[in-house]
């Protein structure tokens, strides 16, 4: 089988593909159309897809895809990467910065003064919902719920998590009424760019937090600016921008109601993907069908 690996990382990609597919011939580059897979990242040195009409797969090594399903060349089958390692490191990025919201570390000054008037609640107190109901979505509203918050998730479709209460498509508006901490894990589709706007931040509880390690095109900034300036949003707490990186005059920067983090939520690790990627060639190797393609009337 040879593989077209049309991505950036080669010199750590290639060793844990081989090692994990060793059955597999992996090229840089092809000099003709005899591929019978390609993985791919839009940070590699590009790949027109059309040059391969014979290849049964492009494997993308990146979560999301909205940068790779438009592709007017790309007529193979596209497989997102679902990978364990990064759905851990969302995990604990989200449950990280909920406990800390929900805990309110950041009010405890080191300034002498003692403060004991307040009292956190105890998480099964505190409402959260995930918009989301993905790889990612579940695998965070799970470790909320296993961390006793009130979590509910949301989706277009009404999927969600074993054992964590789903509301739909229309069920928008309860989802974010009751969301004390708001955490935005949706992809990058025409449905859900600008979804978090003034009008739909106005149904939020007084003083919600939001985190956003989705997708930048999620959220209008200067709606949500207006949010924190008139306290109606007490934090938003950012991994993902319209514009990355993110440019030093963004007022997000210098904003007192939000922290900044860039694009680290988490991230594809080699040593856990290359097995997915293994897998999915093997698929095609068997003629069977891969894991996790990519439905492209939807975008994800």
């Amino acid at each position: 089988m040879r593989v077209l690996f049309a991505a950036d990382g080669w010199d750590h990609w290639a060793p844990a593909i081989r090692a994990a597919c060793p059955e597999a011939e992996l090229l840089q580059s092809a000099p003709d159309d005899s591929v019978d897979a390609i993985i791919y990242a839009p940070n590699g040195p590009g790949c027109d897809f059309a040059a391969y009409p014979s290849a049964r797969l492009v494997q993308s090594l990146w979560a999301g895809v909205e940068r790779i399903a438009p592709d007017p060349s790309l007529t193979q089958p596209l497989a997102r990467m679902v990978d364990p390692g990064l759905e851990q490191g969302m995990r604990e990025y989200c449950a990280g910065w909920v406990l800390r919201l929900h805990l309110g570390m950041d009010s405890y000054a080191q300034d002498g003064i003692w403060r004991n008037a307040v009292v956190p609640p105890l998480a099964q107190q505190r409402r959260v919902t995930v918009l989301g109901a993905g790889a990612l979505g579940q695998a965070v509203a799970l470790a909320l719920k296993d961390l006793g918050f009130d979590v509910v998730s949301w989706s277009a479709s009404g999927r969600g998590a074993p054992g964590v209460p789903a509301l739909a498509g229309r069920d928008l508006p309860q989802a974010l009424a009751r969301a004390e901490i708001l955490l935005l894990l949706l992809p990058d589709t025409a449905e859900t760019r600008g979804l978090l706007n003034a009008e739909t931040m106005a149904l939020l509880p007084q003083g919600a937090a939001i985190i956003n390690p989705g997708r930048g095109t999620l959220i209008e900034d200067t709606a949500l600016l207006a949010a924190l300036d008139r306290g109606h949003i007490s934090q938003a707490i950012l991994d993902v921008f319209q514009t990355e990186p993110l440019p030093p005059e963004h007022p997000f920067w210098s904003h007192p109601g939000v922290v900044v983090t860039p694009h680290i939520a988490s991230e594809t690790r080699v040593e856990t993907a290359a097995t997915v990627v293994a897998e999915n060639l093997r698929r095609v190797m068997r003629d069977q069908p891969p894991l996790h393609l990519v439905d492209r009337a939807k975008g994800y």
